[in-house]
């Protein structure tokens, strides 16, 4: 289906780009003719490009969407008796083994003759689901294209009608911006309301002792763990602080470097390649850590008589802070090049040296971009799994040490959730409080950045 859908993009790439050609070609035809159009030959193209495009994306997202439920249901519609009355639960794994039979990845000559007509009915209703969904969308696509070239005369006013579909596309796409943050808001709350219903608030908030039952199924029992957050709070708090302490002197001085006192063709090659850092993947930086970094702390400490754990924040904090650098740095960077030399001349002309017109009036100046950026950063350190995975561990230690092994929110987020889980337990669902707890802390900072933004930024003619 992905493959199949991939090429009826491409198709439906080609057709809006004809569309395109014929509508622009259309409008010259009419201009030379001696008529002057009421808009550009491009707005005529692209309007028969919108009107062609348009309907057919849409068709071919929701087919996408609805196609795989549809087959289900069809299926299990098709099933004996026997079969289509198991629990919902059985049922689910049932139509996965069948999917997994017809894609081929579970041999198909051990199943029972019941599911193997299950399977071909999966692989015919598939087949028709296919052969539907590229007739719709190209007749949708082929339709638009011809009302569209119909649509272009001298008298038609394409540049409004352009401009108002891509505004109409503009308040849909910010509504499913919205509607997309409201919905993960949502989701959060009212698993972390089931949560709490188990689990006391302040034990949550408050306890010192963070271990979790063993996720178990609806029909097991087991007695219940302890859900203190603290100790999670605490190495979250550590290891961010630490890598802060790396990121933000660094980017900082890194960006009044390429700012001030590099020359414009080095900074052209500098900049680029110092943000080369934000987009290697997070776990080749917990790579580094737990092979490079915490070896190498380890090592440095005991030969200083130190007791440094094998997975340390110090090492973890370490790489985190390496990888926030093109953060602070690159945002600084723009901040204190949008200062006007006005200021610089100005402060020149009454006797600043290069260091006093930095320290007394480009920092100052800049100095609510440059907290709008550390504060960005520090959101970006209270996010981060990987390297806190492979470098620091999963012990859930109460401690300002960073020569000892800590955990963060953000890694028993992922632990909760992995294997096969049941999500009636509290321990699972304490997932959801815990990013329910790490989103209003990231909310919460975000609101401090624009505060301080708002209420320091300079305004100049």
């Amino acid at each position: 289906m992905a493959m199949t859908a991939g090429v009826l993009a491409l198709v439906l790439c080609v057709l809006c780009f004809a569309g395109f050609w014929l509508g622009r070609q259309e409008a010259v035809r009419i201009r030379s003719g001696g008529v002057q159009p009421h808009s550009l030959p491009s707005y005529y193209g692209s309007y028969v490009a919108l009107v062609c495009g348009i309907p057919a994306s849409l068709a071919l997202l929701i087919w996408i969407s609805a196609a795989d439920s549809l087959v289900r249901q069809f299926v299990i519609a098709g099933l004996p008796d026997h079969l289509s009355a198991l629990p919902e639960g059985d049922l689910a794994l049932l139509l996965t083994d069948v999917r997994n039979m017809a894609y081929g990845r579970v041999p198909l000559n051990t199943a029972r003759p019941e599911i193997v007509g299950a399977v071909e009915h999966y692989l015919r209703l598939g087949e028709i689901s296919r052969w539907l969904m590229w007739l719709v969308v190209l007749a949708l696509a082929i339709g638009g294209l011809l009302l569209g070239r119909r649509m272009v005369s001298a008298e038609f006013r394409a540049r409004n009608a352009v401009e108002q579909i891509l505004n109409i596309l503009l308040i849909a796409s910010s509504t499913v911006a919205v509607l997309t943050t409201i919905a993960i808001v949502l989701s959060l709350i009212f698993e972390a309301l089931r949560f709490f219903a188990k689990v006391p608030v302040t034990e949550f908030l408050f306890g010192l002792t963070w271990s979790p039952q063993t996720a178990l199924r609806a029909e097991q029992v087991g007695a219940s763990g302890a859900f203190g957050a603290v100790p999670l709070i605490t190495g979250t708090m550590l290891i961010s602080v630490i890598a802060m302490l790396v990121a933000v002197p660094t980017g900082l001085m890194a960006a009044v470097y390429m700012s001030e006192f590099m020359p414009g063709r080095l900074r052209a090659v500098v900049k680029p390649v110092l943000e080369i850092l934000a987009g290697i993947p997070t776990v080749v930086y917990g790579f580094f850590a737990a092979l490079t970094v915490a070896p190498l702390v380890r090592d440095a400490g005991m030969a200083i008589g130190l007791n440094v754990a094998s997975q340390s924040a110090l090492a973890a904090g370490v790489v985190m802070g390496i990888m926030i650098i093109p953060f602070v740095s690159s945002l600084s960077d723009d901040v204190l090049n949008a200062v006007p030399n006005s200021l610089r001349e100005g402060s020149y002309g009454l006797g600043a040296t290069q260091a006093e017109t930095i320290k007394l009036v480009l920092l100052p100046a800049a100095l609510p971009g440059i907290v709008a950026s550390v504060i960005l950063a520090f959101s970006r350190a209270l996010g981060e799994t990987m390297i806190v995975v492979m470098a620091a561990g999963l012990a859930a230690n109460i401690t300002i040490n960073p020569l000892d092994a800590v955990t963060t929110v953000t890694v028993h987020i992922a632990a909760l959730l992995v294997g096969d889980q049941e999500f009636d337990s509290a321990k699972t669902l304490s997932a959801f409080a815990l990013g329910l707890l790490l989103f209003v802390v990231t909310l919460t900072l975000n609101v401090i950045a624009q505060r301080v933004v708002k209420k320091y930024r300079e305004q100049y003619e």
